[in-house]
C-alpha cells in the first residue's frame, strides 16, 4: 500500500498570493501532477489541513478545481486551523474526501492493509490544536474496534515539541498527554502522520513515530535558537509517501514535487 501525503496548501483566490508574495496555488498545482507522475500510482492521497488560507468558499473553489486531477485516486482530507469546517464541508458535498461525525471532521479508512483514522484537532480562531474528551473518546472507540490491525492516525497539529518554538506554541496544547497515553497502549499505531509545521520532521513518541510533512509550498525557517522569531522561506516544496508492507511496516519517503529527472549511473 502506497499513501501519499500533501499538506499545508494555503490554497489562494486565483491569481493571488499568499501573504502578498507566496506562490502557493503554484505550490499546489506542482504537488498534484507530481502525484499523478508517480510510478506506482498511489492507493490513497491524503492532506493534513490547511488547504486553503483563508477558509472562503471561493478558495475551495479553487482547490477543487486544483485537485481535479486526482479524482480517479482515492482522496481524504482533514481541516487546519486555517480551514473552515462548514465551507470545506460544503467545497466537497460531492466526494468522499471529508467526513463528518456532528461538527467535527473524523473519518475512518477501512478498505485498504493498513487503518487510517483522521483526526479534527481544530478550534476555531485559535491556530493551536485540541482533542478535547469527545474527540479522544471517538478515537478510542475507533482503535478498540480493531486493536490488532496497522493503524496510521492522521492530525494536523502535531503532539510533540519540534524545537521551532514560535510553531511549538501552536502545536496540539490541548490533550496532548491523554492522546500519548491512548496511543502507548495500541502498539499497533504504525505512525501519526501531521502537517502544521510546513518541515519534514520525524520524532519517537509514546512508542510509535511522529512525522510531520512539508508544505507543498513555503517552509517555516528552521531556527532553533530559544525564542527565534516566526520566518518563512524558499526550499524544495515536497510530499511524503508512505509505503507499507507486511513484513517492513511503513516506510516514509521525501518526495520533491519539483523537476528533479532520475539519471542512470551508467
Amino acid at each position: 500500500m502506497l499513501i501519499a501525503q500533501l499538506s499545508d496548501l494555503h490554497v489562494t483566490d486565483p491569481g493571488t498570493l499568499c501573504l502578498g508574495r507566496i506562490e502557493t496555488n503554484r505550490g499546489a498545482a506542482a504537488a498534484v501532477a507530481h502525484v499523478m507522475s508517480l510510478r506506482p500510482c498511489p492507493d490513497l492521497v491524503v492532506i493534513t489541513g490547511d488547504l486553503v488560507n483563508d477558509g472562503t468558499p471561493a478558495q475551495y473553489r479553487h482547490l477543487r478545481t486544483l485537485l481535479a486531477p486526482l479524482a480517479a485516486l482515492p482522496l481524504r482530507v482533514i481541516p487546519g486551523n486555517h480551514d473552515d469546517r462548514a465551507a470545506l464541508v460544503a467545497a466537497f458535498a460531492d466526494t468522499d474526501a471529508v467526513r463528518a461525525d456532528g461538527d467535527l471532521l473524523h473519518y475512518v479508512e477501512d478498505g485498504f492493509p493498513v487503518r487510517v483514522l483522521g483526526l479534527d484537532t481544530v478550534v476555531p480562531g485559535q491556530p493551536d490544536g485540541a482533542l478535547c474528551a469527545r474527540r479522544l473518546g471517538w478515537l478510542a472507540e475507533r482503535l478498540a474496534e480493531a486493536p490488532g490491525r496497522p493503524t496510521v492516525l492522521l492530525m494536523h497539529h502535531p503532539p510533540v515539541a519540534t524545537g521551532i518554538g514560535h510553531m511549538d506554541a501552536m502545536r496540539l496544547n490541548q490533550g496532548a498527554q491523554e492522546l500519548g497515553a491512548l496511543v502507548a497502549r495500541h502498539p499497533n499505531i504504525e505512525r501519526i502522520l501531521c502537517g502544521h509545521i510546513h518541515r519534514a520532521i520525524t520524532s519517537r513518541w509514546h512508542g510509535t513515530v511522529v512525522t510531520v510533512c512539508p508544505s507543498t509550498a513555503h517552509a517555516v525557517a528552521l531556527d532553533l535558537t530559544a525564542a527565534a522569531p516566526a520566518r518563512w522561506t524558499t526550499e524544495p516544496a515536497a510530499i511524503l509517501l508512505h509505503q507499507w508492507s507486511a513484513g517492513t511496516g511503513l516506510v516514509s519517503h521525501f518526495s520533491p514535487t519539483g523537476d528533479y529527472p532520475a539519471r542512470s549511473f551508467l
